[in-house]
């Protein structure tokens, strides 16, 4: 025993020395998501625009930020749109090397709270919706008492129904083999699990930094600052 526990605490003071493999990892995810979501809003997708303007946000996205029947309904939609594209693009590429991770967090953070709270809660939890009740994750709250997981476990069920529905009329009337070569069907329910998701993974970098040899942060606080004035890391 005495043996084992050695070998543990000997097995734990090491791990420091590859801590930031963990935070590098969570830059890698985040940071393509973050940069295309940035650059989907912009005009650069419309092969007919080109030039400094391109990169401003799509009229289109800004007609969503503003309009109040369809859209998010939001005040100065124009600024907000670019102001956002401006967060996620650059933001991205920041993650991606690790530069001022702990900063550009915040206005990150913030866009998946608004992302959130505007777009994605009415849907609920799951960005697909299960199609299995039995294995959904609403299940567990349900053995809590909480009465709005059995309605979307109802939901799993109706969805369910509804796929197999349609894998009916795709294989009287369609090439089955060809459209599932690339995957199963899903049917999009857009809830709040991404951007938690996303937010939760922000917060985690916000804690514990960009990674320690792994990003531009910890080497620009071995640069410019003393040892007990290190902040980035």
């Amino acid at each position: 025993m005495s043996l084992l526990l050695s070998t543990y605490n000997n097995f734990l003071n090491k791990l420091p020395n590859f801590n930031g493999v963990p935070a590098l990892l969570l830059r890698l995810y985040l940071a393509p998501i973050f940069i295309m979501a940035g650059f989907s809003k912009t005009q650069l997708l419309n092969e007919e625009v080109t030039g400094i303007a391109s990169f401003m946000a799509d009229p289109n996205i800004i007609a969503w930020f503003g309009n109040s029947e369809w859209g998010l309904g939001l005040p100065f939609p124009a600024l907000l749109a670019n102001l956002v594209i401006l967060v996620e693009f650059f933001g991205g590429w920041l993650l991606l090397v690790g530069a001022f991770t702990r900063l550009i967090s915040i206005p990150l953070m913030f866009t998946m709270i608004v992302a959130a709270t505007t777009v994605h809660a009415p849907n609920g939890w799951f960005a697909i919706t299960p199609t299995n009740p039995d294995t959904s994750a609403a299940k567990v709250l349900t053995w809590v008492g909480i009465e709005q997981a059995e309605a979307s476990l109802e939901n799993s069920r109706e969805t369910s129904r509804r796929i197999e529905a349609m894998k009916s009329l795709l294989e009287e009337n369609g090439n089955t083999d060809w459209l599932y070569e690339n995957g199963n069907i899903v049917v999009l329910n857009n809830g709040i699990e991404f951007s938690a998701t996303y937010f939760i993974m922000l917060l985690a970098l916000f804690f514990i930094g960009a990674g320690r040899f792994t990003s531009v942060d910890y080497y620009m606080a071995k640069l410019f600052f003393s040892k007990n004035e290190r902040v980035l890391n």
